[in-house]
């Protein structure tokens, strides 16, 4: 497994310094990919609004408050970001659906075991397949989330990364999922003769091969378009060795 280095620049998204140093330059509210109303179809018919989810890498974006207006009860945000962080406490303080923690997607051990119903990704593996160490910082995220996860929660990601370059990383050592994965256009996309883009085509799932690739001879519509993998945990989290826990404890403000 490599660095997924065509989608990359010179920058090291893994690093909470680059980070934060965007968010002090960029402070007005951003969602990456795909905004709420786009997502919705899918998440709606798998993350129940009872559900307590997980967004990682939430950032400055407002899809965890568009979540909450749409029914959503617990959702709790981290980012590796304390500038993006502080920023979203401030803003969400009256929000007692939303919790914002710092905190690094490769090591989530602030929680215990089978924690959460759902985990949602939008482009954080993709930050961390972009920095130093890639291919161990994506691994250690998968397995981060796979222990978060309850046997039958989804994890929901978010990539520009295709079956080639995300499957092999999902079906690391350890991890057990079925996997169903849709495709949509970005933002804006329209169809070549067309004065618009019709959501319709795009909320059926995508044939897959046995190796959990797309099938020969399938053509993207949009060559930028972006994969929603529907991933499903299919086994209890396997007891582990106890981890030294880091003295400091992540604040969380309801």
């Amino acid at each position: 497994m490599k660095r997924d280095s065509s989608s990359c620049d010179t920058y090291n998204y893994g690093d909470s310094a680059y980070w934060d140093s965007k968010y002090l330059c960029e402070p007005g509210p951003f969602d990456w990919y795909q905004r709420y109303s786009a997502l919705r179809p899918f998440i709606r018919k798998y993350i129940p609004t009872s559900s307590r989810v997980l967004m990682v890498g939430c950032g400055n974006a407002v899809m965890s408050e568009d979540m909450v207006k749409d029914g959503y009860e617990d959702i709790f945000n981290i980012d590796i970001s304390s500038v993006a962080i502080e920023m979203m406490k401030k803003k969400c303080a009256h929000i007692p659906q939303l919790k914002y923690l710092k905190m690094d997607a490769r090591d989530m051990s602030f929680f215990p075991d089978e924690s959460f119903n759902s985990v949602i990704d939008k482009g954080t593996l993709d930050s961390l397949m972009c920095g130093t160490n890639a291919p161990i910082s994506a691994s250690l995220m998968i397995e981060e989330v796979s222990r978060l996860l309850k046997p039958g929660g989804i994890y929901m990601l978010i990539t520009y990364g295709d079956p080639i370059v995300r499957i092999p990383h999902l079906h690391q050592e350890g991890c057990s999922w079925k996997i169903k994965l849709y495709i949509i256009p970005r933002p804006g996309f329209q169809r070549p003769g067309s004065s618009s883009s019709s959501s319709k085509l795009y909320l059926e799932p995508v044939p897959l091969t046995e190796r959990g690739m797309l099938p020969p001879g399938f053509v993207l519509e949009d060559p930028d378009s972006h994969y929603i993998y529907v991933c499903k945990k299919m086994h209890a989290t396997p007891p582990l060795p106890a981890a030294i826990m880091d003295p400091t404890t992540p604040d969380i403000v309801q």
